[in-house]
C-alpha cells in the first residue's frame, strides 16, 4: 500500500510527522515544486518524499490537507479516480452550505473525484496535536472516520492503527460523518475534542 498527502501546510506537514514517527513512506505533494518542499520533507524524516502532485497522485491512498477551496484543482490531477482511495481531512469551516449544495462537505468533496472510495478523517484535531504521538497516558487519540463506501474503512482504519490512533467508526457522511464536518461557520459536535480510547 503506497501513501501519499496532498497539501504540505501544518495539516500536512503534522501527518507527515505521523508516518516519520512510525518509520511509514509517504509521499508529500503541494502546488509548489517538490524541489521547494524536499528540505523540510528530509526534516521530518527519512521515509518523508517529496514528489510532484502528478507522481503523488499515483499513491495507493491520498490524504487531502489543502485549504477546501483547492481540492477541486487536485481532483483535475487524474481524469478517474478509480482504484483509489482519498481520505479527506480538510475542513469547510467558512464555506456557506449553499455553495456545498447542501451536502455534508464531504460528500461534495466526493463529486469531484469521480471513482474514488472516499472516507473522511484526520480532519478533528489540530495540526499541534495531530503532529504529536497519539499514545498519551495509556490511551490512544481518537480518529473519527466515516464513508458512504463501508468497505473503504476498514484499510484507513488500519491505517490509523498503525500510525497509533484509535479509529472510530461514525457510519455515513450524512450520519456520523455530520458530527464532524464543519456547516458554514458552525464546527461538527466532536471536532477538535481531545479524546482517547483506553486499549482493552
Amino acid at each position: 500500500m503506497s501513501y501519499a498527502i496532498i497539501g504540505f501546510g501544518s495539516v500536512g506537514q503534522a501527518l507527515a510527522h505521523a508516518f516519520a514517527r512510525k518509520n511509514i513512506e509517504v509521499t508529500v505533494a503541494s502546488r509548489r515544486p517538490p524541489e521547494a518542499l524536499a528540505a523540510q520533507a528530509r526534516a521530518i524524516g527519512p521515509t518523508v518524499v517529496a514528489k510532484s502532485l502528478r507522481d503523488a497522485v499515483e499513491a495507493d491512498t491520498i490524504i487531502l490537507a489543502v485549504p477546501f477551496g483547492e481540492h477541486r484543482e487536485v481532483a483535475k490531477a487524474l481524469t478517474s479516480w478509480e482504484g483509489k482511495t482519498v481520505i479527506d481531512a480538510m475542513n469547510a469551516f467558512g464555506v456557506p452550505p449553499e455553495e456545498l449544495d447542501n451536502l455534508p462537505s464531504s460528500a461534495f468533496v466526493a463529486k469531484a473525484f469521480t471513482g474514488a472510495r472516499l472516507v473522511k478523517g484526520f480532519n478533528h484535531q489540530i495540526a499541534a496535536t495531530l503532529a504529536a504521538d497519539p499514545v498519551v497516558e495509556g490511551g490512544h487519540r481518537v480518529v473519527f472516520l466515516s464513508s458512504d463506501d463501508e468497505d473503504a474503512i476498514a484499510p484507513v482504519a488500519d491505517l490509523a492503527k498503525q500510525l497509533g490512533f484509535a479509529p472510530v467508526k461514525l457510519g455515513k457522511l450524512n450520519e456520523g460523518g455530520a458530527l464532524v464536518n464543519a456547516r458554514g461557520r458552525t464546527w461538527g459536535q466532536l471536532i477538535f475534542q481531545d479524546l482517547f480510547r483506553k486499549a482493552p
